[in-house]
């Protein structure tokens, strides 16, 4: 039986990277996109194919999704994992900065899925896997750019596995909490860049210490992008996945307090948490 095809984004760092080896070793045909290739060199080793991508390029885009399907016919698995996170008060975030935020996170995911889709539906199977975040069921403050993509892939994939069920095609969602990647460093150093000196700096600083207690490996949150890849796996292997694969340390309770709790109380609960974890 020939081994699947995966195609995984957002594969030259953290949860990509690793994505792209566990399913490597888990026997599937991978091949790793992103913009920054020369990052992507040690999985050449492990016999993975390595792409230049962008998905904020249609050209890109469409040139990645042909190299796959000109040497093998499809794509049996589409891991949707390029993304970053744009922190600042909406006040402040230039416009631009949040149609590109958008144009990354939301609209890149949708026309990967669009380019695959023609493919799948005429073989009547496949598997799209989007990888959002706790962040699109739960928000903080000067997220909202971020927190607004999360819960437009969350919503889009939604349905989107109601309309490509007839087509046996499955739609995963994968939510990781904190992980022990430069995440959540990075965007905390950009809030700060944002809104760190003006009117929301009390606020800036305290959310980009708790961002930063998410983020590399050893710190409070931190679970490491191998636990988050295996979860890709097991959703790309099993006969009929979940919908949803919460992940990491945190994720099950902060999702479970955000579905018991009353907003108000959530809010207070969580901005209380955040101050704890700035110090």
């Amino acid at each position: 039986m020939p081994a699947s095809i995966a195609l995984v984004t957002g594969a030259s760092t953290g949860i990509g990277f690793a994505t792209a080896l566990a399913l490597a070793g888990a026997g599937f045909t991978v091949y790793a996109g992103a913009r920054r290739v020369d990052m992507m060199e040690p999985l050449k080793d492990h016999g993975i194919t390595v792409l230049s991508l962008d998905v904020t390029s249609e050209e890109s885009m469409m040139s990645a999704v042909a190299q796959v399907e000109a040497a093998h016919g499809r794509v049996d698995v589409l891991v949707n994992n390029a993304g970053y996170g744009s922190y600042g008060s909406l006040e402040e975030v230039p416009l631009a900065e949040g149609r590109r935020q958008f144009d990354v996170n939301v609209l890149g995911l949708a026309r990967m899925t669009q380019l695959v889709l023609p493919q799948m539906r005429a073989a009547g199977k496949g598997r799209i896997i989007n990888v959002t975040s706790i962040g699109g069921k739960i928000y903080e403050p000067l997220g909202a750019w971020y927190h607004g993509t999360k819960f437009a892939v969350e919503g889009m994939s939604d349905s989107l596995r109601l309309e490509l069920k007839p087509h046996g095609i499955d739609v995963v969602i994968i939510e990781p909490s904190g992980t022990d990647t430069e995440w959540g460093t990075i965007a905390g150093e950009g809030l700060l860049a944002t809104s760190g000196d003006g009117p929301y700096a009390d606020q800036a600083h305290i959310v980009a210490a708790a961002l930063a207690s998410t983020s590399g490996d050893g710190h409070v949150l931190s679970t490491p992008a191998t636990v988050v890849a295996k979860a890709i796996v097991r959703a790309a292997k099993a006969k009929r996945p979940r919908t949803r694969y919460p992940v990491g340390r945190g994720a099950w309770s902060v999702l479970a307090m955000r579905r018991i709790l009353p907003d108000r109380a959530f809010d207070a609960v969580f901005l209380n948490f955040c101050k704890g974890l700035a110090g």
